[in-house]
């Protein structure tokens, strides 16, 4: 019986230092996913680079549209089956990809572009027109929505 203990404890000892010198190899050899990981959230770098398309650019708002377009023509569609009343589809699709500026937005926006005033006259730069550029800023949230 002992003779079966003392193999058993060798294996055992041999298993665990070779598990350990293993676990040490992988960790030595895994940090570049680990620097990479989490970037882009769900997306990789390279498959962001291989799509060829920034977030934002005028052909993936376009497509997202169009994703959008055809859920809400397939609601429309489970909507008419069941009998009830459709939906207008560019509409909710101007509704749902609209921004949402609320009062603390605006707001927001307004010190930002009070503040770039400040750094245009310290330029001496004239000042903008405060609620005309609030405006351009909102525009320019709308030309941009992440998704």
């Amino acid at each position: 019986m002992s003779g079966l203990q003392a193999s058993f404890g060798t294996v055992l000892w041999i298993v665990t230092g070779l598990s350990f010198v293993a676990a040490v190899f992988a960790l030595a050899t895994s940090g570049r996913q680990w620097r990479e990981f989490g970037r882009e959230h769900l997306v990789m770098d390279s498959e962001a680079a291989r799509t060829g398309e920034a977030t934002g650019s005028s052909a993936s708002i376009r497509e997202r549209d169009e994703e959008i377009r055809e859920l809400l023509e397939a609601r429309n569609e489970r909507r008419r089956r069941r009998g009830e009343a459709t939906v207008d589809v560019e509409a909710e699709l101007r509704r749902l990809t609209s921004p949402l500026i609320d009062a603390d937005l605006r707001a927001e926006i307004r010190d930002l572009v009070i503040a770039r005033n400040h750094r245009r006259a310290r330029a001496g730069k004239p000042p903008l027109d405060v609620e005309a550029e609030i405006e351009r800023e909102i525009a320019g949230l709308t030309e941009w929505s992440p998704s």
